[in-house]
């Protein structure tokens, strides 16, 4: 199964400081005018721009608003939930304006139950220093590791703090995964031995493929512990893309069923 689109995975050439802005429900771009903004949150054109968490009244009708103003673009949170940013940031509605870097930041609103809306923006950087200019050249994709649809949801299980960009993130057990699998698949009867197999199979395959992570017990030094082989697996595989916060969407209980 190939990895969903993301922004993560890049943006089409544009104008320095373009914002470029996805959900599920859709995506824009916006060239950076002074004064222009860009609102999001589960209410309906034209009162938002992008559409997030439409059938889930945790999110605010407008939610959150991105507007450009001293040549940067700013994020506030308007709504009722915090909005989460990498590294476990979080921003209440009076938290003051935060500016957006150059490149890939998701942000995260919670829903109800075990619900996470993903937002993702990109702001377009500029070419400058007195490097080479490349911008016309081949982009050197990352290296996207193979995954099966199965592969995929148990990883994303184990990996879902590690999909919110969560600081210092640490995989679930197995016996916590096939607690969350028997909320999101019932009739496939999943059991945390089972998960461990193929897990520990998909370990051994990548690293025979040469993953930039130790995925293999080294016995002569008596470690790492499992846990840390598959917070190696993890982190390589969010690192390189091949798992990235849409994947998400696989632990949205209707998508299971």
């Amino acid at each position: 199964m190939s990895a969903p689109h993301s922004l993560a995975h890049g943006v089409e050439p544009a104008v320095p400081g373009t914002l470029h802005a996805r959900t599920v429900m859709g995506g824009i771009r916006v060239a950076p005018r002074p004064g222009r903004h860009v609102r999001f949150g589960r209410d309906q054109r034209p009162n938002v721009d992008l559409r997030v968490g439409a059938d889930d009244q945790s999110v605010s009708r407008l939610h959150a608003e991105v507007t450009y103003e001293d040549s940067q673009w700013w994020l506030r949170n308007l709504g009722q939930q915090l909005v989460r940013l990498p590294r476990g940031r979080l921003m209440h509605r009076s938290t003051d304006p935060v500016p957006l870097e150059p490149g890939y930041t998701p942000l995260f609103i919670r829903g109800s139950g075990h619900r996470q809306h993903l937002v993702e923006l990109h702001v377009t950087g500029a070419y400058g220093g007195t490097q080479t200019d490349l911008h016309a050249a081949t982009t050197n994709p990352p290296k996207i590791w193979g995954l099966s649809e199965t592969e995929r949801l148990l990883l994303v299980v184990l990996g879902e703090r590690y999909l919110l960009y969560e600081e210092a993130p640490r995989p679930l057990t197995y016996n916590q995964a096939e607690a969350r699998l028997a909320y999101l698949r019932p009739g496939e009867k999943w059991r945390a031995g089972i998960i461990e197999d193929r897990i520990e199979a998909v370990r051994h395959r990548l690293h025979a493929a040469g993953f930039p992570y130790p995925l293999r017990h080294d016995r002569s030094e008596g470690r790492p512990y499992d846990n840390n082989l598959l917070h190696n697996l993890l982190r390589g595989l969010v690192e390189s893309t091949t798992l990235v916060p849409p994947d998400l969407d696989l632990l949205e209980n209707d998508l299971a069923l």
